[in-house]
C-alpha cells in the first residue's frame, strides 16, 4: 500500500498536527471542548479512513484494534492511578521536586511511563500549587518520567515491549543503563538549577515567606492502596497476553488485543467500584484528560496510516547504514508518529541490513556484517524511539495526559510550538551529546 499512496495523503496528518498547534491560540475557548476536538479529528481522520478502507480494509482494522488497545491501556492506568491519593503535603522545594522526578524515572520502568506519570503528576502539582512558576516543573516531568525514564525494562515503553515479544531478551534493556544515566542525570541537574533559580526569585519577592511556606510538611499517608494491586494487574495482563497468548488460547493478534482490552477494562472498572469517591474527589480526578487524549489520538492514528505505510515501503531508500542515523531518524519520526510502529519499521530495516529474521530480534544481537554490529543498531533504534518521544506533546501518550492534567489544575502550559522551544533548547543538545558518546559517526 505504501507504494500506491502519494505524499499528498500525508497532508491530513500534517494539517491535524497544525490544528493541534494553532487552534488553542486562535480560538482557545472553542478548543477547550473535547467535542470540538473530536470534530477536528473527524474532519481529517474520516476521509483518510474511508480511502484506506478501499485500498486495504485489513490495515484500517489493524489500526483500529491497535488504537483500542492503546487507549484502553492509557485509560486503565489513568483511572487506577487516579484512585491513589497521597494525603498530606510535600514541600515544593527544588530538592524535593528533583527527588520526585528521580523516583518517577525509576518507577517508569516498573509500571510504565503512563502509570508513573499518572501516579506522580498530581502530587507534584499539589506540592507546588503555591509556586508562581510551575511550567518548567511539568516540562521536565514529561522529559524524565513520561519518556526517558522508561528505558530500562520492556515494561517501560511500548517499543521495548514489542522488541521483547519479538525475541529480545527481557534483561537486554538493562544494557541501556549508561544512556539512561547520562540523560536522566543531566536533566535532573539542569532541572534543579532551573527550579532553584525560580524558587530563589519567589522567595526574594515574598521576603523569605516561600521557605517557610513550602517547608511545612504534614504527615504523609496513602489512600486507595488497592489500586497498587490493580496497577500490577494491568502490567500482568499486558505481559501474559503478549508473551503467553498462544498458551492461553489467544493465537491471533486480534484475539490478543481483545484479551488485553477486556482484561484492562475489567481492572479499570474494579478501580472505579473499589475506590472511595472522596478519594478521587480529593485527587481532583475527572475523565476530561483521558477523553481529550482519546479524541485527539483517534485522529492521529487514522491520519498517520499513510505516513507509516509510505515509510515502511520506502525505508530502504533512506540509505541508513550507521547507528547515529538510525538513532536520529527513528527518534525524529517517533516525535510525531506512534513510536511503537516506528520502532518496528526500523528494526525490520536493520534486520534486513544484517541478514537476520525481523520476527526474531534476538538474532540481531549476535549479527556482525561489514563492520556493522546488529546490537548497536538495535540500541540506537531503542534509545531514539523511547527518548525522542519527549520532543512533542504527541510523541508519547502520557505527554498529552500530563499537559491536560496540568491545565486542569490551572497551569497555563505552552502551545505545541511553545513546548518545542524547550525541547530544542534542552533535549536537542542532550541528544547530540548522546550521539557523540554512544553513536559517534
Amino acid at each position: 500500500m505504501g507504494h500506491q499512496l502519494g505524499l499528498v495523503w500525508v497532508v491530513p496528518f500534517a494539517l491535524l498536527l497544525l490544528s493541534i498547534a494553532v487552534l488553542p491560540l486562535l480560538i482557545p475557548h472553542w478548543w477547550e471542548s473535547n467535542f470540538n476536538k473530536g470534530i477536528i479529528s473527524a474532519v481529517f481522520g474520516l476521509p483518510v479512513s474511508f480511502y484506506i478502507f478501499g485500498l486495504d480494509g485489513s490495515r484500517l482494522i489493524e489500526t483500529a484494534i491497535e488504537y483500542a488497545a492503546f487507549i484502553t491501556l492509557l485509560a486503565a492506568l489513568f483511572i487506577i492511578s487516579g484512585g491513589i491519593y497521597l494525603r498530606g503535603s510535600l514541600p515544593g522545594t527544588p530538592f524535593t521536586n528533583t527527588v520526585v522526578l528521580a523516583i518517577g524515572a525509576i518507577f517508569s520502568n516498573f509500571i510504565g511511563t503512563t502509570g508513573a506519570s499518572m501516579l506522580l503528576i498530581r502530587p507534584i502539582l499539589r506540592a507546588n500549587e503555591r509556586r508562581q512558576h510551575q511550567v518548567h516543573i511539568v516540562i521536565f516531568f514529561i522529559f524524565t518520567v513520561s519518556n526517558i525514564g522508561g528505558m530500562l525494562t520492556p515494561l517501560g515503553d511500548p517499543p521495548l515491549f514489542l522488541g521483547f515479544l519479538r525475541g529480545v531478551p527481557f534483561e537486554w534493556t538493562i544494557r541501556l543503563l549508561p544512556h539512561w544515566l547520562l540523560m536522566i542525570t543531566l536533566l535532573l541537574i539542569i532541572f534543579y538549577v532551573w527550579d532553584r533559580r525560580w524558587f530563589a526569585a519567589e522567595r526574594a519577592i515574598h521576603q523569605g515567606a516561600a521557605t517557610k511556606e513550602y517547608g511545612v510538611q504534614e504527615k504523609l499517608s496513602v489512600e486507595g492502596k488497592i489500586n497498587f494491586l490493580l496497577l500490577l494487574g494491568v502490567l500482568t495482563v499486558a505481559f501474559v497476553v503478549g508473551r503467553f497468548g498462544d498458551q492461553i488460547g489467544l493465537q491471533s493478534e486480534y484475539a490478543r488485543r481483545g484479551g488485553q482490552v477486556m482484561g484492562m477494562g475489567i481492572l479499570a472498572g474494579l478501580s472505579l467500584v473499589m475506590t472511595r469517591r472522596d478519594t478521587r474527589a480529593a485527587n481532583g480526578f475527572t475523565l476530561y484528560p483521558i477523553v481529550e487524549v482519546a479524541v485527539i489520538f483517534a485522529g492521529i492514528f487514522a491520519t498517520m496510516i499513510p505516513a507509516l505505510a509510505i515509510l515502511e515501503a520506502r525505508a530502504g531508500e533512506l540509505g541508513l547504514t550507521h547507528p547515529w542515523q538510525f538513532f536520529w531518524v527513528t527518534g525524529f519520526l517517533s516525535s510525531f508518529l506512534d513510536n511503537a510502529p516506528t520502532y518496528l519499521t526500523f528494526v525490520s530495516m536493520a534486520s534486513g541490513l544484517m541478514g537476520t529474521d525481523a520476527t526474531r530480534l534476538g538474532q540481531l544481537l549476535q549479527a556482525i556484517t561489514g563492520g556493522m554490529h546488529g546490537e548497536t543498531l538495535l540500541t540506537a533504534i531503542s534509545v531514539g524511539a523511547v527518548s525522542m518521544g519527549a520532543n512533542t506533546y504527541i510523541g508519547n501518550g502520557p505527554n498529552f495526559m500530563v499537559k491536560a492534567i496540568a491545565e486542569e489544575a490551572g497551569i497555563k502550559m505552552p502551545s505545541f510550538f511553545g513546548y518545542m522551544k524547550y525541547t530544542i533548547s534542552i533535549l536537542l543538545p542532550l541528544f547530540l551529546l548522546v550521539t557523540l558518546v554512544f553513536f559517534r559517526p
